[in-house]
């Protein structure tokens, strides 16, 4: 895809999405802290579900020092309706203390040290850099970026790191924090996995998918 196209694309779906960069209803917003704990708690489950267990977590282990401490059977019930609740319970007590031992009891604001931390990978960590620190390090591929890049024609492949690395081949450095968020809008409001809703979106005529289309969808009956 030309960078031109690129662009357009992305001015197109920041100007439908105005909020996606400040809404409070997403997972990583907080302290670098919460922004850290809150996204592994994030992995296959919705938004909404973890911004539900924010305050009884936060208020049960405000630090690093509390979570460290605590025990897996009292973090659980509190993570129970994420799902995969054992693992989740583990990985977060497992990262505070690593933040302890490690770290000074401080998130790490680099992509290497971060990637040291239980249950942090690269989209983890470029959350974290992005929302926790102001960094733009790289672009945080999840699900919903994922699909966005296969279907508008970014990338061709699987693999999330090739998929970053394409996507940061397009988009300037400064954008990268910010194309995120607004392709996750984009994703949940149109452009879902089981049914996208191409008749109504601002990039269809960008978009491979929509032109590789065998019947257009604004005129099938």
């Amino acid at each position: 895809m030309k960078k031109q196209d690129a662009a357009r694309i992305y001015s197109l779906l920041f100007h439908e999405y105005p909020h996606a960069r400040e809404s409070p209803t997403t997972v990583c917003r907080g302290t670098p802290f919460e922004v850290l704990i809150l996204t592994i708690l994030s992995a296959q489950t919705t938004d909404r579900a973890v911004i539900l267990v924010k305050g009884p977590l936060f208020s049960a282990y405000p630090t690093p020092k509390a979570l460290a401490r605590a025990e897996i059977t009292d973090v659980e019930p509190i993570i129970h309706s994420l799902g995969f609740y054992h693992a989740k319970a583990r990985h977060i007590i497992a990262a505070a203390n690593v933040l302890m031992s490690d770290f000074g009891g401080k998130v790490p604001d680099t992509m290497e040290e971060l990637l040291t931390i239980p249950g942090v990978g690269r989209k983890t960590a470029n959350i974290v850099l992005y929302h926790g620190f102001g960094q733009n390090h790289g672009i945080a591929v999840d699900t919903h970026v994922r699909r966005l890049a296969q279907r508008i024609g970014f990338s061709d492949t699987d693999d999330v790191t090739v998929i970053e690395r394409d996507l940061m081949s397009l988009y300037p450095k400064k954008e990268w924090g910010d194309l995120t968020d607004v392709f996750i809008a984009h994703g949940r409001a149109c452009c879902t996995a089981k049914k996208p809703q191409c008749p109504s979106c601002v990039i269809r005529s960008l978009c491979r998918y929509y032109r590789n289309l065998p019947v257009n969808p604004e005129t099938d009956a």
